[in-house]
């Protein structure tokens, strides 16, 4: 019996996939949401996650969707899964209902069991025990009206959540205040390394642009 990891590539999924572990469940694969080159939620280049789900050692399914058929495209993913052996998903939300409702309803319909690792704990702890873990995450993006240029591109880090807390923002940004990408820690078999290339301005959103720095798997996966 396994189990999949909803993977963004960000600080949350990979926390979540990292306690599940710790716990017990074997994760088959990560599963992972792309439109026109980027990370669904997160917006970070598919060959970064590619690139970062070979370090992490666990096959990475990527599906391409939009908004709109995200549920049915979720759905017929991990369908395709199950005969597999897997029978249930790993979550990494924190505290949003709307969020937690949609993964029951959907793991239900699909008759798998939902596992959410980080529910209910405070973002404190959240982001104490990534740190404490090992984890190196990078701010790949920030709502440009709340978080000041100078963090994206910048490592997740005390100093920040100093910055969000004294200005009243979630921790976490489980709201989508910032995203980030994982880049080390404990389930890595090395580190990511990446290239900063500079910060745009997209949307409302300060995002760093980032490559991978090279060598051979990031050249092999940049030819996919």
């Amino acid at each position: 019996m396994s189990y999949v990891a909803s993977w963004s590539g960000g600080k949350d999924s990979c926390l979540a996939c990292y306690e599940a572990m710790c716990s017990g469940l074997r994760i088959s694969h990560l599963i992972n949401f792309v439109y026109e080159g980027r990370v669904r939620s997160h917006g970070v280049s598919v060959n970064l996650v590619r690139l970062q789900a070979e370090l992490v050692g666990i096959p990475l399914v990527q599906v391409e969707t939009t908004w709109e058929d995200y549920e049915e495209n979720f759905k017929k993913s991990v369908r395709s899964l199950i005969p597999q052996g897997v029978r249930g998903i790993v979550f990494g939300d924190l505290y949003l209902d709307e969020h937690r409702k949609w993964v029951e309803r959907v793991c239900g319909e699909l008759g798998v069991e939902a596992v959410e690792p980080l529910w209910g704990l405070k973002p404190r702890e959240v982001i104490s025990r990534l740190l404490d873990a090992g984890f190196e995450a990078v701010i790949v993006s920030a709502r440009s009206n709340l978080i000041g240029e100078e963090w994206a591109g910048c490592r997740l880090s005390w100093e920040f959540i100093e910055y969000l807390e004294d200005r009243g923002i979630d921790l976490c940004g489980e709201n989508g205040e910032y995203h980030t990408l994982v880049v080390n820690g404990p389930i890595f078999r090395r580190r990511l390394e990446i290239n900063f290339e500079g910060v745009v301005r997209v949307d409302g959103r300060w995002v760093a642009m980032l490559s991978p720095a090279g060598g051979d798997l990031a050249e092999r996966l940049a030819l996919r």
